[in-house]
């Protein structure tokens, strides 16, 4: 097995994630970090938090799911292994947006009622793609549509609501910190590992591909109904100042944040893509 998966090891994991950048927190944040106070008394500026927080629980419940689904699909013990040190990562990630909705103020009696109520149906159609593959066997698919599209998705979204959160919700900026680290490791290993069995498996390109445009549809479906409903603020409170991928956050309107968003991610993938021997498919925009 290729020396690149020794960096996947649960030794690096231990040393990386728990003893390291984890260290010292609860649910992902420092023990004296709050929500601030602004978010927690204007009703809108809460609702939207809470709205924004299901989208984030629901996208890696999707995860969750696949990463734990793929580590018997894996052909060799090393993937087994990562994989399975992405499912503790994936049900971390969970849970520490679980814990966010709570700390706006949402009974925990009522948290899953709520994400059922708040899940944007783009994204689970989404997150039905991915699975699918899964429950079908296909380690390969699955690979791609977990590590590469979805946790690409995830980390340019996270890092865009980290840039944002820095100053206005130093908590949140926390938690998103450590998700970034996570997906960091998951999407290089979906590069690393997957590109080598696309080459023995040429014949699952075009599946592949169809699988890569209908779950980026979806994706951007779900951007266009978050940026085009609802208050016209593109996050729960002001990014006055700060900057992602080179546009300053606080100058930006809803529909200039979502294309900044999509042009981001869907670029991540292009770029992604070819490294493993794939060609990007351009989706249809909603």
């Amino acid at each position: 097995m290729a020396d690149f998966l020794d960096g996947y090891s649960i030794q690096h994991w231990l040393e990386s994630c728990p003893q390291g950048y984890l260290e010292d927190t609860e649910y992902g944040h420092g023990a004296s970090e709050s929500e601030p106070d602004r978010v927690l008394e204007d009703p809108d500026l809460k609702q939207q938090a809470i709205t924004m927080t299901v989208q984030l629980v629901a996208g890696e419940r999707c995860a969750l799911a696949a990463s734990s689904g793929l580590i018997n699909l894996a052909p060799d013990e090393k993937s087994k292994v990562f994989l399975a040190t992405q499912t503790l990562d994936e049900a971390r990630h969970v849970e520490v947006f679980k814990q966010r909705i709570l700390d706006l103020g949402v009974k925990k009696s009522e948290v899953d009622d709520v994400i059922a109520q708040h899940a944007n149906p783009n994204l689970v159609k989404f997150a039905e793609i991915l699975l699918e593959k899964i429950d079908k066997g296909d380690f390969v698919a699955g690979v791609v549509g977990q590590n590469i599209v979805l946790e690409g998705m995830a980390f340019s979204v996270f890092e865009m609501l980290h840039a944002g959160m820095k100053n206005a919700n130093p908590k949140f900026a926390h938690t998103l910190s450590g998700t970034i680290a996570d997906e960091r490791r998951h999407v290089g290993f979906g590069e690393n590992r997957i590109g080598a069995l696309i080459a023995q498996h040429p014949e699952k390109k075009p599946e592949i591909e169809q699988m890569q445009k209908d779950m980026s549809y979806f994706m951007l479906a779900t951007f266009a109904d978050r940026f085009r409903s609802g208050p016209p603020r593109p996050m729960d409170g002001e990014a006055a100042g700060e900057t992602w991928q080179g546009k300053d956050l606080a100058a930006l309107g809803p529909q200039e944040m979502e294309e900044l968003l999509s042009d981001t991610v869907l670029k991540e993938f292009k770029t992604r893509l070819g490294r493993i021997g794939l060609e990007y498919q351009t989706p249809d925009r909603p």
